[in-house]
């Protein structure tokens, strides 16, 4: 086994892999962006290298300057966890010229499986099924469009190199296949340097199965069984579980003998991901599923598997790299339970899913599970910590494993109303509907299901009387009764002429909430919005941070703004005539100039920000006086476009 090893990545994956080593025995190297400095995985780490400024590409992705830090630190090995130059396989060449060795599969394995094309020709070849589609070189529109009209719409354009829903989009019309393809190509550009793209058949109701798959370097290869990750919002995992609902054993073992031949196929070692798309129009059948793609690294989602199968998959990993067989054989690998895992990302789901920044100035995680249920929290922050835009906004994934899929499922909801975040606006309430959706809750779930209900998902629900009142009482920064043990919270209420009152001003979105805060005279609190009293003893939990305060209610948070009676307000520049900035971005196309006369919702320019595309549309109608250029770096409210005042 390995004495040392240097951990290629950032985040909770950086923090999970460091967990497993320290159990083995094994010395870990972190290494970290000017961003990073005073990351988790870095305090965690027996040693830590700086490896360049916070920008992926000068930093995480400069395999070079990695390769060097893990030589001179000494380290013998490299992870790569998922992303950045987990699936380059040019960077595993580097590693091994080195001297060092690769955490993960050989670069041969990996240049077969990189390209989706290629790699969908290869499992035709070897037997295993393939979507419908068009997987060749040619990539010029005149060819791509006639491919979809063979195939029939709908098609999907998806990028030939990478994942996560990055360069991919859904084309029902031919009319809109030329700027589907261009929005595609220009994503994955900036994803993955590779824009070539394959069409292919768009499934109704897909299901998204997935096999974790192992093998090593002596012909080794076995299964783990499968996951579902169909609960999908803009082609991206946001709720995976172990195993799939309604999977039958004939499924099963059709599907799963599909992924292991697919492994052999390659030579496969370490642990890897064959991904299916799966025709759920009648239920799980044999005959309806296809290979998608497969993922030559560790999965975001391994949790749910390592939670029903009893193994730890990355110490599979280190002790294959470190050329020993599978500690266990197919026959040695059962199911156990269910599992869910949840993703708490920094991101507004009332606004389309739109990634967030901000600072965690409260974290705070359940520690147990209701009884006969598991909990495992991932993740790479701690309270303090800012979402940074320069890398993806998760912040943690809840794990929960119990006896069988409606008890797992409870004990998710249950951990999503202890999970208390405030800083930044998260999506646990989005969670929580999900899971509690009678088609979720009943395994009846698709890639579209999240689309076709994402306005009742992802419903805004305004605060109640308690939980206004709660909020008054944080701002306050006062408990609502008193505590009988303390002698002196019984005159805490004492005025001798009169009752000691306080006014708070909250604001909650355009709504200014005037209260007016009295100490009773046994100690206790009272709350009045003009003469209506609001209830102050709901014990409701909050979290006080710099200008604001959150009020914790079930599995929703609400966040007011609390006003500073010595600051006055500034005049918003522009008001109702600028259209800003949602995020720090670039601004990738620009599709009006000045002096045009647009509409309500037409698109006028694209903004690239946490690797994604954000087309930003007009407001209301208007005449533009000015609009940012392409190319321009813009931060967070930042204006993008002025109207002439007065041209609505």
């Amino acid at each position: 086994m390995f004495a040392r090893i240097l951990i290629a990545n950032r985040g909770e994956i950086a923090c999970r892999v460091i967990r497993t080593a320290r159990k083995m025995g094994v010395r870990t190297v972190a290494v970290y962006s000017d961003a990073d400095r005073g990351a988790l995985h870095v305090a965690m780490a027996d040693e830590a290298v700086h490896i360049g400024p916070s920008p992926v590409g000068e930093s995480y992705l400069l395999g070079d300057r990695i390769i060097a830090a893990a030589k001179a630190t000494g380290a013998e090995a490299i992870h790569p966890g998922y992303g950045f130059l987990s699936e380059n396989p040019g960077f595993v060449d580097a590693v091994e010229a080195a001297g060092l060795v690769f955490i993960g599969p050989s670069a041969k394995a990996i240049r077969a499986m990189g390209l989706k094309d290629a790699a969908k020709r290869l499992m035709e070849k070897a037997g295993v099924p393939v979507v419908p589609g068009y997987h060749g070189e040619a990539q010029e529109i005149v060819i791509l469009a006639s491919k979809s009209r063979e195939i029939g719409y709908p098609v999907l354009i998806k990028a030939r190199a990478g994942g996560g829903g990055k360069g991919m989009r859904r084309v029902d019309h031919p009319d809109d296949f030329p700027e589907a393809l261009a929005a595609a190509r220009r994503e994955a550009k900036a994803a993955f340097g590779d824009d070539r793209v394959l069409v292919e058949k768009y499934v109704e109701k897909p299901r998204h199965i997935e096999v974790q798959v192992f093998g090593d370097n002596h012909g080794n290869a076995v299964h783990l069984f499968e996951r579902d990750c169909s609960a999908q919002r803009r082609h991206q995992k946001v709720i995976e579980e172990a195993p799939a609902p309604g999977m039958t054993p004939e499924m099963r073992e059709a599907m799963t003998g599909a992924a292991v031949t697919a492994a052999r196929a390659i030579g496969y070692s370490g642990a890897g991901t064959i991904e299916f798309i799966v025709d759920a129009s009648e239920g799980l059948r044999p005959d309806r599923f296809w290979f998608m793609e497969m993922n030559t690294r560790l999965q975001v989602e391994h949790p749910v598997t390592e939670m029903v199968t009893g193994i730890d998959l990355v110490e599979w990993q280190l002790r294959v790299a470190a050329g020993e067989e599978l500690p266990r054989t197919q026959a040695g690998i059962e199911l156990d339970g269910h599992a869910f895992e949840a993703r708490i990302y920094a991101e507004d789901p009332t606004r389309d899913f739109l990634p967030a920044i901000g600072t965690l100035h409260h974290l705070r995680f359940p520690e147990t599970a209701p009884r006969g249920a598991e909990i495992r929290v991932e993740t790479g922050v701690r309270a303090g910590d800012a979402i940074s835009p320069y890398y993806d906004p998760m912040i943690a994934k809840l794990v929960v494993r119990s006896g069988d899929r409606q008890a797992a499922l409870g004990a998710l909801v249950d951990a999503l109303g202890r999970t208390q975040v405030a800083g930044s606006v998260v999506n646990t309430a989005f969670l929580a509907a999900l899971a509690a959706d009678p088609d979720f809750a009943a395994g009846d779930v698709d890639t579209g299901l999240i689309a076709r209900k994402q306005t009742e998902l992802t419903a805004t629900v305004l605060p109640d009387a308690e939980v206004v009142g709660a909020a008054v009482l944080g701002a306050a920064d006062v408990a609502p009764v008193r505590d009988p043990d303390d002698p002196w919270s019984a005159i805490a209420g004492y005025g001798h002429f009169h009752r000691l009152s306080k006014r708070v001003s909250l604001g909650y979105g355009e709504e200014r909430i005037v209260a007016r805060l009295r100490t009773a005279a046994n100690g206790n609190m009272e709350v009045s919005v003009g003469d209506v009293a609001l209830p102050a003893g709901s014990g409701a939990a909050t979290a006080r941070w710099p200008g604001h305060v959150t009020v914790f209610s079930g599995v929703r948070s609400h966040t007011f703004t609390v006003a500073d009676p010595f600051e006055k307000a500034e005049e918003a520049a522009g008001g109702g005539d600028a259209l800003r900035a949602p995020m720090p971005g670039l601004v990738k196309v620009v599709r009006a100039s000045v002096g045009d006369t647009v509409v309500k919702g037409q698109p006028l320019l694209v903004l690239e920000a946490m690797k994604m595309e954000h087309t930003i549309t007009a407001p209301h109608d208007g005449l533009i006086a000015e609009i940012a250029p392409e190319g321009a770096q813009v931060t967070d409210g930042t204006v993008l476009v002025r109207f002439e005042e007065g041209a609505q």
